[in-house]
C-alpha cells in the first residue's frame, strides 16, 4: 500500500515520525510536504495529499496539522475523498470499516504521540469489507459519494 503524507508546520514533527513508522512497516510513502517547520498553510498540504490519491499514486493519505480540523475540512472538499479526523483507535478502525476513509487526519497539538502510533497502526492494518453487516456500510459510503 502506498500512502501519501503531508502536514503544515504545526504537524511537521509528527509527519516525520509517521513517515518513519510507515516505512518501518514496509509501506511506500509519498511525502508531499512540508519539508521543514517554517510556516506552511494546511490547505496546501491537504490538497497535495488528496490530489496524489485522486491521481491514483497512493491508496490512502495521512495529513497532520495542529488540531487535524483544518486539514479534515479541506480534504473533504475533494470528491472521492473521505477524510476522518481521528483521536483514538476505535475511531481509526471505524473510519475504515464503516466509512471506508481514505484519508486520516491527525492533530499534533491535541493527540499524544503514543496514541498516534496506535491510531496509525490500526488504520493501516484495517480494511473495508463491503459485505460487513449485510452491506449497509457500503450503501452509506455510496450515499456519501453521490
Amino acid at each position: 500500500m502506498t500512502i501519501a503524507i503531508g502536514s503544515d508546520h504545526a504537524g511537521f514533527c509528527y509527519k516525520e515520525k509517521i513517515k518513519a513508522l510507515l516505512e518501518g512497516c514496509n509501506k511506500k510513502v509519498i511525502d508531499v510536504g512540508t519539508h521543514n517547520s517554517n510556516p506552511y498553510d494546511y490547505p496546501k498540504a491537504a490538497k497535495d495529499v488528496c490530489k496524489t490519491i485522486l491521481a491514483g499514486k497512493a491508496a490512502r493519505g495521512i495529513i497532520v496539522c495542529g488540531t487535524g480540523i483544518g486539514v479534515s475540512i479541506t480534504a473533504n472538499k475533494f470528491k472521492g475523498i473521505r477524510a476522518a479526523l481521528v483521536t483514538d483507535t476505535f475511531s481509526a478502525k471505524s473510519s475504515i470499516t464503516h466509512n471506508n476513509a481514505n484519508v486520516l487526519c491527525l492533530g499534533e497539538r491535541i493527540t499524544g504521540w503514543n496514541i498516534v502510533q496506535d491510531i496509525v497502526n490500526t488504520w493501516i492494518n484495517t480494511e473495508f469489507d463491503p459485505q460487513l453487516d449485510g452491506g449497509r456500510h457500503l450503501q452509506r459510503v455510496e450515499m456519501i459519494e453521490e
